[in-house]
């Protein structure tokens, strides 16, 4: 009767949840060629994201980090009507902002403002798109202040241990690239290649363009025209998802002197195209928090031992730990996943997993921004923005033998990487497994 109880309240939590992404319809349009998307806000805050596809697929090895110092030099180096010093003054003023990112998969410039502000911001806003100056001497700046970023994450331990994890797991795919690139990479990019690069890949084929706040659509459309009226049409892109599988489990290792070491491994994980792509998420979640009692309180062998799913055009599950021990960590893993997948999920970790899930969502896109920035990632992996707006309705849909089915499905053969004493972990365990093999490196 108890379980019934709790079921019934974790269905009717679900079912209560009204995300506020869509309070109010959301809409696209076309201008000349390129996606508008729009989600009223119902607030004052103007946000927009202006995407441009492509990521790591779009420069060679040897230029990793070009796209990020372009993304920089937007809003760091100045536009032909504004220096960098009078363009930051003109955003201050109104308390704005103009920022410019990129991943593996997109870059995006986003804006964002008070709607009574908007339309001094927004001409900000299309100079430092379709104006930037890339001012050698501010270039020089910038590439100073992204080496000094760079070295300082190599630093830190978490950071560099997922780097390694990358270069060894996608070797000879695009994804094997650090979107923010090497010191020595970044030391050795000009201004102009930088500003050649931009504009090859500064075209409306692809572009889209993502606005959540309370504009007129008249008005959009007119100041994306003029946006647009400058950019050239250029070649059609898509982007090409692609499937991650490890053949053999395999161990790679880097000695380092640390406090303790790191562990991270790298394995199969759906295509955003999967049907099983909402089961393995939530299957993830699940084990994670698994891994988390197992690895730290069951067992104290790391802090903070994590487990998730890194979705992309390739999408992976993750793996990773600090640990004093590795030998007794991956054998309390290998015995966590076999359980896993013996035994599978159970019905109360799923049901109380979809709601923390969606409450968990919803909370953190209570931002205009964040809202954006889903609608985005949802447009450039699926092709289809509205699954931001009706994430509930798949999770709902997820069945215990869907996310069971998931598991056993993608986690198998592992990449793993170590950084830290290589005297205190054997490689074998990692590669053989420490199952069923006379080995107990617990009981060690």
């Amino acid at each position: 009767m108890k379980k019934y109880i709790y079921t019934l309240l974790i269905v009717s939590a679900i079912g209560s949840i009204k995300p506020a992404m869509a309070q109010k319809k959301a809409y696209e349009t076309t201008v000349d060629g390129v996606k508008v998307i729009v989600q009223p806000s119902g607030n004052d805050i103007i946000e927009i994201q202006t995407v441009i596809r492509g990521g790591v697929d779009s420069y060679p090895a040897s230029k990793m980090g070009i796209e990020a110092m372009a993304m920089r030099a937007l809003t760091e180096c100045g536009t032909t009507q504004h220096d960098k010093n009078s363009f930051k003054n003109a955003l201050d003023k109104v308390s704005a902002s103009i920022t410019g990112n990129t991943g593996k998969d997109y870059a995006t410039v986003s804006m964002s403002c008070v709607k009574f502000d908007f339309n001094t911001v927004w001409q900000l806003y299309a100079e430092a798109i379709t104006e930037p100056k890339f001012d050698t001497t501010e270039f020089t700046r910038i590439k100073q202040d992204a080496i000094n970023d760079l070295r300082a994450q190599e630093s830190q331990p978490d950071a560099s241990i997922d780097k390694m994890a990358n270069k060894v797991a996608f070797a000879g795919r695009d994804y094997a690239k650090e979107p923010q690139g090497t010191p020595d990479i970044i030391n050795g990019l000009t201004a102009a290649e930088t500003k050649a690069y931009y504009n090859s890949v500064l075209t409306r084929s692809r572009m889209f363009i993502v606005i959540v706040g309370d504009l007129n659509q008249a008005d959009i459309e007119s100041k994306v025209k003029g946006l647009l009226s400058t950019i050239k049409k250029g070649a059609p892109y898509t982007m090409n998802p692609s499937f991650f599988r490890a053949y053999n489990n395999s161990f790679n290792a880097e000695s380092k002197e640390l406090a303790t070491n790191y562990v991270e491994g790298v394995t199969s994980g759906p295509q955003v195209s999967a049907p099983d792509y909402y089961a393995f998420q939530i299957a993830m979640r699940i084990f994670a928090d698994r891994h988390f009692l197992d690895i730290r309180t069951n067992n104290g062998l790391s802090y903070a031992p994590q487990a998730w799913f890194s979705p992309g055009s390739i999408s992976v599950a993750k793996f990773s730990v600090s640990t004093t021990q590795p030998n007794k960590y991956i054998a309390v893993f290998d015995k966590l996943v076999d359980s896993t997948k013996r035994n599978g999920f159970t019905a109360a970790e799923l049901a109380d997993k979809k709601v923390a899930y969606l409450t968990g969502f919803y909370y953190k896109n209570e931002t205009n921004g964040a809202q954006a920035g889903s609608i985005v990632a949802n447009e450039v992996l699926f092709n289809d923005w509205r699954r931001s707006l009706t994430l509930i309705d798949n999770v709902k849909k997820v069945t215990l033998n869907d996310i069971n089915n998931a598991f056993v499905k993608y986690i198998g053969n592992i990449v793993w990487v170590y950084q830290g004493d290589t005297k205190k972990v054997d490689p074998i365990l990692y590669k053989n497994g420490t199952l069923h093999t006379g080995d107990n490196p617990v009981n060690n």
